[in-house]
């Protein structure tokens, strides 16, 4: 009876245990994929934020964001539009 019970516990974790290394390998690598992730959009913020924070603080910054988003120039400039290139593939 014993030996039984020792072959079907041994044949149950045997078929178990390499399932549960695979699920658990998944896993890891699902988390440090997750962390790369979370690294970079807090990069990402911390980029965005020091933006807003040129903009908020400096003049200068502020009249170089106007201009480039509304396309304005200063009376003698000169401005060469070119069109937007496509990437080769």
């Amino acid at each position: 009876m014993f030996l039984l019970l020792t072959a079907a516990a041994s044949l149950f974790f045997g078929l178990r245990v390499p399932q549960a290394i695979a699920d658990l390998t998944a896993k890891h690598e699902a988390i440090r994929r997750l962390q790369k992730e979370n690294a970079d959009l807090a990069r990402e913020l911390d980029e965005k934020r020091e933006r807003v924070r040129k903009l908020r603080d400096s003049r200068s910054e502020q009249e170089l964001e106007i201009r480039r988003q509304l396309r304005y120039q200063r009376e003698g400039e000169t401005s060469i539009m070119l069109p937007d290139q496509k990437p080769a593939k």
